[in-house]
């Protein structure tokens, strides 16, 4: 019988860089970030600067989601995987090695997979000539989400910009994300009430909220998240600051 490969001890990193940009450092060594954009009036000072990157996942073709990709794809080698469109887009502005999937696709690389999810969203590209970002069903554009199962086999999903829809009891049930980080902010996406059902249909242990506080109007929090929410998910509720980590072990 052929042993297994030690289990890594490197926790699962997860860094908020500001609005729905993320960083995570993998157990086994990688670097991912998640609709980098950098410059977000939230981010870290240094964020854009940023001197190395394994993956990149972009959920939509936004400019407040696709914001740094470009230059941070160029500069690291890093390729991106993002919807079709998006991918030829990016192509279009010199990144090589943009790779375009779908709705339901999976992607596996060095041990860490990542599913592309549903979004309710628009996804134009907003910026440049606006390049649509991927035309759906009914003539609106396709943005997505992410599952991500890491080399150890903890799962992220990482929801994308989105409003509440009943497909997320089947994610839950198809890829049980331990962690789900959800957009909270309103207006543009879910609020905390809307969030706080995708997480009784998603049942996660840990939740994070992203897309609030960059702009006024994106005036959810994660106490009003942690309010709507049973009493039974309150405790899994974390707050972080842009720029903090969370690790888990």
């Amino acid at each position: 019988m052929t042993p297994r490969a030690p289990r890594s001890t490197r926790p699962v990193r997860i860094t908020w860089l500001g609005h729905s940009a993320f960083r995570f450092d993998t157990p086994g060594g990688k670097i991912i970030y998640v609709d980098p954009w950098l410059e977000n009036p939230k981010a870290p000072p240094g964020a854009a600067s940023a001197a190395a990157a394994d993956l990149i996942f972009l959920t939509h073709g936004h400019a407040d989601h696709l914001g740094n990709t470009v230059d941070l794809a160029r500069r690291t080698g890093a390729p991106v995987y993002a919807i079709y469109e998006v991918a030829l887009y990016l192509q279009s502005r010199g990144v090589s090695n943009a790779v375009g999937m779908n709705i339901s696709g999976t992607v596996t690389i060095d041990g860490v997979s990542a599913t592309m999810t549903d979004a309710r969203h628009s996804g134009g590209i907003d910026v440049g000539e606006g390049t649509p970002g991927g035309q759906g069903m009914l003539g609106g554009a396709v943005a997505a989400g992410f599952v991500f199962r890491l080399e150890n086999g903890y799962t992220v999903y990482h929801a994308g910009d989105t409003g509440l829809f009943g497909d997320m009891k089947l994610i839950g049930e198809l890829y049980r994300p331990a962690l789900v980080i959800l957009p909270i902010g309103g207006l543009y996406t879910m609020g905390p009430r809307e969030a706080a059902r995708a997480c009784v249909l998603l049942k996660p242990k840990l939740i994070l909220g992203m897309h609030y506080g960059t702009f006024p109007v994106l005036a959810g929090t994660p106490a009003e998240l942690k309010r709507a929410l049973p009493p039974t998910l309150r405790s899994r509720v974390r707050s972080i600051e842009p720029g903090e980590s969370l690790d888990i072990q």
